[in-house]
């Protein structure tokens, strides 16, 4: 008999979500705090160091410092800042959107100590003397020219300076006023440079005491100039140097269009994987699709709650996190259409399906998780933001996937209206087998029976001649490593007309740099240029402008000093090392060390051949692309435990496996019962790293080829590597050492 009221249930259900969904998601996606990548901006990491050669750079010196920072930043009314201590001496700030970023990074990196000094660059008073926060922009009543003015804190002081400066004699006679005065300027070489080359603010003469509190600093300022040295004064001096290590600079422009080809990207991957989802797995892939569509709400609503900033490398881990969505889905419906194959009810068929894929589906999520969290703890900002958005969907893909997928499939199985329709759960009637024929038979693919375990020993020679190769190709091309890892600059620019080499190379050389290398999309109109040249702050002015003015837009432009790009490649190594020992680990627990040490070697083989596909193509090689490694570790490992917890599950049915032929039986129904899976995973998630790789922006083109490659190995290592290794290893001595399985014995109660 069929309950309706289970089937309205539903329907209530998914009318709610949808309406919830459809009447707050703009709000939501409004609100959202994208990085600089997404919507322009610019981050710096700055090395602190003392002023004074005796002095410090302490804890407290640092909060100062980024107090000041902030104080400074909110006077340009940058809505999204970020200012972040790294110790030991470092300080990152990030400033999303800001408008002029010129005008920014120049506040945020002077010093702001003001002094007075005589020609002779005597100090008399500094910006100690000054009252806090008095300095104010104003106008000259005589000439109505912008200027500065500041209140003394002890007005007979500067009386008694300015009545010292009064009895020199002309032109000694000026009270010459710096803002970062160091101990190589001088008032005298100063003053033969042109007025608008000079570093000191004005140095007027003074011919009489002046008894006044208030101050007029005159120079040649704009309204705007003058207001940025008062807001500057205001915030406070500086208690120390800071030098530039590392800045990433994104025109507005530039970001926006690379927000609209990723979610462009993002949108087509998630509709491919929803249609597919629909069509192969009838209901419950439509079911899926609901949830998939929850669980991207889900991360946009946890995203705003948690004010988690967005970025490029972030919306990439999420369309990658509705693959691991896919893939708990996956892993489920399998199973349940494996226990409808055996004869079972529905009902029966949704209940152990369920059971037993949730164990699998832990344990893959888990290991991913490993890889995310590493990331997040050895990466950088951007690499960061990926881990951050990959955390979040891991945690989220589990929630939909196991409670939000099973409750609402579990309304329309206990409703009792697809009792007789199997073919609604994606499974023909002929495929199914009677409940009470019992006969043992082995596991096919597609009907297909195929023998995965045979040809081992040439899957080995093939991957072993793979990595030769890959030793050889990395031992004389090596890696096209980025500025990340080699320090340097990279610019990237779009251009309104079409490119040619030349034509950049030129461009560059023109304002005095020689292009390392030369990158242009297939249309000709996106460059990106690396350069040997770590650009300071004002050689990166000179490019933009020039860029801007030769091809009609801002450029992105990252530099990484020597002592950063070393910091970087450490922290991937270890991020990679780490995330490896933590899955062997997980693995040895849940399994056992010799399916650990298997998958440990098919992680390695992945990995390995990334690095030979780079070494080969010339693709560079970017902290980017240790994020993808990362993800495909994850990834593989994933589709490897899948595998192996069949493989536990059915020696677990086979009780007592004794001779290496049992073994390598249970192995080869073991893959065949998981390729299913295994091949609708990794295509559904290819399928999304390649929109990526065509439509998504340019920054993450190498990140979607790694992907590509990596998920396409992946597969390949799980399917006859790990598992044919495993086999090799535990079957060696099995005819001595049989694997016997003993259930554990329930403790029963006392007897009445």
């Amino acid at each position: 008999m069929v309950k309706r009221g289970r089937i309205v249930a539903f329907f209530l259900i998914v009318l709610l979500l949808l309406g919830a969904m459809g009447t707050t998601i703009q709000g939501i996606a409004k609100d959202l705090n994208l990085g600089l990548d997404l919507q322009g901006g610019f981050e710096v990491l700055y090395e602190v160091k003392p002023l004074e050669e005796d002095d410090e750079v302490d804890t407290a010196t640092l909060n100062a410092t980024a107090q000041a920072l902030n104080e400074r930043v909110n006077s340009l009314g940058v809505s999204e800042t970020n200012i972040d201590i790294e110790q030991p001496n470092r300080i990152r700030v990030q400033l999303a959107g800001v408008e002029d970023q010129d005008q920014a990074r120049e506040m945020l990196s002077t010093t702001a100590n003001l002094s007075f000094r005589d020609t002779n660059d005597k100090e008399y008073l500094n910006g100690t003397d000054i009252e806090a926060g008095s300095a104010k922009q104003a106008f000259d009543p005589q000439t109505n020219q912008p200027l500065v003015t500041v209140d003394m804190k002890d007005a007979s002081k500067f009386a008694e300076v300015t009545s010292e400066i009064a009895e020199l004699p002309f032109p000694e006679n000026r009270l010459v006023i710096w803002l970062d005065y160091e101990e190589e300027d001088s008032y005298e070489e100063e003053a033969q440079k042109p007025e608008d080359e000079q570093k000191f603010i004005s140095a007027p003469s003074v011919s009489q005491t002046i008894n006044s509190k208030s101050v007029q600093i005159e120079g040649n300022f704009t309204v705007e100039s003058a207001q940025e040295l008062a807001d500057l004064l205001n915030a406070g001096s500086l208690p120390v140097k800071m030098e530039e290590v590392y800045s990433n600079s994104v025109g507005a422009q530039f970001g926006q269009q690379a927000l609209d080809e990723t979610m462009l990207a993002g949108y087509i991957a998630f509709a491919l994987i929803l249609l597919f989802m629909i069509v192969y797995y009838r209901l419950p892939g439509l079911i899926a699709s609901i949830t998939l569509a929850v669980f991207a709400y889900l991360n946009l609503v946890v995203f705003d709650m948690l004010n988690v900033v967005l970025t490029l490398p972030g919306i990439a881990a999420l369309i990658l996190g509705v693959g691991m969505a896919v893939d708990a889905n996956i892993i489920t419906y399998e199973r349940i259409k494996d226990e409808l194959k055996t004869g079972k009810s529905l009902k029966a068929a949704y209940k152990a399906g369920n059971k037993n894929s949730l164990a699998t589906i832990t344990d893959a999520n888990i290991t991913t998780l490993i890889a995310g969290i590493v990331l997040f703890i050895f990466g950088t900002s951007s690499v960061k933001g990926f881990a951050t958005t990959l955390i979040i969907s891991i945690l989220l893909s589990f929630i939909t996937a196991v409670v939000g997928s099973r409750a609402l499939l579990g309304l329309m199985v206990k409703s009792r209206a697809f009792d007789k329709k199997p073919a609604w759960f994606g499974v023909s009637k002929e495929n199914i087998r009677k409940l009470s024929d019992k006969e043992e038979r082995s596991a096919t693919f597609y009907g297909m029976r195929l023998n995965l375990v045979k040809h081992r020993k040439a899957y080995f020679t093939f991957s072993i001649a793979l990595t030769i190769a890959g030793i050889i190709c990395l031992s004389i091309f090596k890696l096209n490593l980025g500025i990340d890892f080699t320090s340097g600059s990279r610019v990237e620019f779009d251009s309104n007309k079409t490119l040619t080499t030349e034509q950049v190379e030129q461009r560059f050389e023109d304002i005095g740099y020689t292009s390392k290398e030369t990158q242009l999309s297939a249309d000709g109109k996106h460059a990106a240029v690396r350069l040997d040249d770590t650009l300071s702050k004002n050689e990166e002015d000179d490019v933009k402008d020039s860029i801007t003015d030769a091809y009609g837009s801002a450029p992105s432009i990252s530099t990484v000093s020597p002592v950063i790009g070393k910091e970087l490649a450490k922290n991937a190594m270890y991020a990679v090392i780490f995330a490896s020992i933590g899955i062997v680990l997980y693995a040895t627990i849940r399994f056992e060390f010799k399916f650990a040490m298997a998958a440990i070697v098919a992680l390695v083989h992945d990995a390995f051949f990334i690095l030979a596909i780079f070494s080969i193509t010339r693709l560079e090689f970017d902290i980017t692309i240790i994020a993808a490694i990362l993800t495909i570790i994850g990834y593989s490992i994933n589709d490897t435990i899948v595998t192996f917890d069949r493989i536990k599950e059915n020696i677990r049915l086979k009780r007592k496996v004794k001779t290496f032929e049992e073994l390598a039986k249970i192995v080869n129904d073991s893959l065949l019962q998981t390729l299913v899976r295994s091949v609708n995973t990794v295509a559904t998630v290819i399928v999304a790293a390649i929109i990526l790789w065509i439509f998504g922006a340019a920054p993450i083109t190498n990140f979607s080829i790694a992907l590509v490659i990596g998920l396409a190995a992946g597969t390949y290592s799980s399917l006859f590597i790990a598992a044919q290794l495993w086999l090799v290893w535990r079957g060696k001595n099995i005819d001595k050492k049989p694997i016997i399985h003993e259930e554990k014995k329930k403790v029963e109660g006392p007897q009445v």
